[in-house]
């Protein structure tokens, strides 16, 4: 099975910063997609931030462009999500997602972390 646990959430005050950690159990040379989703309750997933391997592609949500970087560290097969200029918006329980991938764009949608909180006050 695929592990994946989150870690950095937390509470931060309206223009801060935070940064969201995901320890993998993926086989770095295998082909994925790798990254990050957010829910509030009574609404959908909402994807933030994803990169495909080998070559980092990567997609980000319209509210995260300019504010939210990704990024993979591949000696410790971690991917983080730096958050800046955070809003109240940004309040919801984060995810980190990986799927099997071919290409930039694949779905990212199989295997989920436990998640972790993040509330912008």
């Amino acid at each position: 099975d695929v592990q994946l646990v989150e870690s950095g959430g937390g509470s931060v005050q309206a223009g801060g910063s935070l940064r969201l950690s995901c320890a993998t159990s993926l086989n770095p040379d295998s082909r994925y997609c790798l990254g990050w989703i957010r829910q509030v309750p009574g609404k959908g997933r909402e994807g933030v931030a994803l990169l495909w391997t080998p070559d980092h592609s990567t997609y980000y949500s319209n509210s995260a462009k300019g504010r939210f970087t990704i990024s993979k560290d591949n000696t410790n097969n971690t991917v983080y999500q730096q958050m800046t200029n955070l809003t109240f918006e940004d309040t919801a329980m984060y995810f980190c997602v990986t799927d099997v991938s071919f290409k930039p764009g694949d779905p990212c949608r199989t295997h989920y972390g436990q998640g972790t909180q993040v509330t912008v006050s």
